[in-house]
């Protein structure tokens, strides 16, 4: 544990330093957030800020890479190497589009080619807890893989329309995914707690961590696509490399449970931006729209129309994420009524705050650009 919490440190630090000079850095590039009528900011933002956030994550990897135990991680393959290619691919096609715009087959080619070399690498499925287990034909399964990788890298990049929203909701599924990673591994025979999903979980953690502070409202830098596209892929890796390698019988010895639970929690665990992609698509199909068309009816904006202001939006819906998040994980190492009793409470204050809490308490302050 000592070593996962140095690497979280180190991704913390190395982010939150990188990115007042990355902000230095949009604002001489010109790569400034438009302000468009989706939009809630009212005056150009810089963004950039993902490639700090890359940068605290090859930071952190660097670390690691020279702890005793940590390290020996990337001495079983090429793993985690495919990871950091891949988001750098991401952060670099994102960096490109935050200083001047590119289309969407551009975009989605680049994620397409990173999610290849991961899967290549080794990060892709190569079982499903489906039945038991169940192993598809290698091509089928990088396929799946590279669907995951694209739709999660799209899925938080659709979330980011409020200032901390994206990096607070990858960090709380961040979290989820480290803790379930932890606990799993602790079953293995022998047990081995040293992984690379437990240390992609980990690093990604110490970079919301790091970048939130500059970037809670009122925001002084937007992540932008480097940062939206780059936090989607990492959260991808954690989800494909957990998954990938868990069978039933380690999450739970309920037939039923031990069924469910491995294909729910990762679902669960990016609920908010799966669900918001969802509906953005019906929504937009319905209209007769592509849908990657944008709009200004996602799940933010929705928390800000029924009367929240901007910050307690955010937290708001932080609190959905981490229902829905730390809620799924808790079936596997508690008693299921326990669980259960649980999740309900939470959803019902949740629900409570949400629907009532604009008229207990006026809207916060309009979202503004600081000086």
């Amino acid at each position: 544990m000592r070593e996962y919490l140095l690497v979280l440190m180190v991704a913390a630090v190395i982010t939150y330093a990188a990115t007042p000079l990355m902000r230095a850095v949009a604002v001489r590039t010109g790569a400034f957030t438009p302000v468009r009528d989706r939009d809630v900011h009212s005056a150009p933002i810089p963004r950039l800020g993902g490639v700090a956030i890359y940068l605290g994550f090859a930071a952190s990897m660097l670390a690691a890479a020279h702890l005793p135990y940590l390290g020996q991680v990337f001495l079983l393959g090429p793993e985690l190497q495919g990871v950091l290619v891949g988001a750098g691919i991401v952060c670099l096609l994102g960096a490109i589009d935050d200083i001047r715009e590119l289309d969407w087959l551009t975009k989605m080619g680049g994620q397409m080619i990173a999610a290849g070399i991961m899967a290549f690498s080794g990060v892709q499925l190569f079982q499903l807890p489906i039945g038991g287990v169940t192993v598809l034909p290698a091509p089928i399964m990088v396929a799946l893989t590279v669907l995951i990788v694209v739709f999660c890298t799209n899925a938080v990049n659709f979330i980011d329309g409020l200032d901390g929203l994206a990096a607070g909701v990858v960090g709380i599924a961040a979290s989820s995914f480290f803790v379930y990673s932890y606990l799993i591994s602790r079953t293995y025979d022998p047990p081995n707690v040293f992984s690379s999903a437990t240390f992609i979980s980990a690093a990604l953690i110490g970079c919301c961590l790091g970048f939130l502070p500059h970037n809670f409202h009122p925001a002084r830098l937007f992540m932008g696509d480097s940062g939206a596209l780059l936090l989607g892929l990492l959260l991808a890796a954690a989800t494909i490399s957990t998954t990938g390698g868990v069978t039933p019988s380690q999450v739970s010895a309920n037939p039923l449970a031990a069924t469910l639970l491995p294909l729910v929690i990762p679902a669960a665990i990016i609920l908010l931006p799966v669900v918001d992609v969802l509906l953005a698509v019906v929504r937009r199909t319905r209209r007769g729209q592509r849908p990657w068309q944008p709009d200004a009816q996602h799940l933010h904006h929705r928390m800000l129309q029924i009367g929240h202001g901007h910050r307690r939006a955010v937290l708001l819906l932080w609190l959905w994420a981490a229902v829905a998040a730390l809620g799924s994980v808790s079936f596997v190492f508690l008693d299921g009524w326990v669980a259960l009793g649980g999740v309900v409470g939470v959803v019902v204050v949740a629900g409570v705050l949400t629907i009532w809490l604009p008229r207990w308490a006026p809207t916060g302050r309009p979202p503004r650009s600081p000086a």
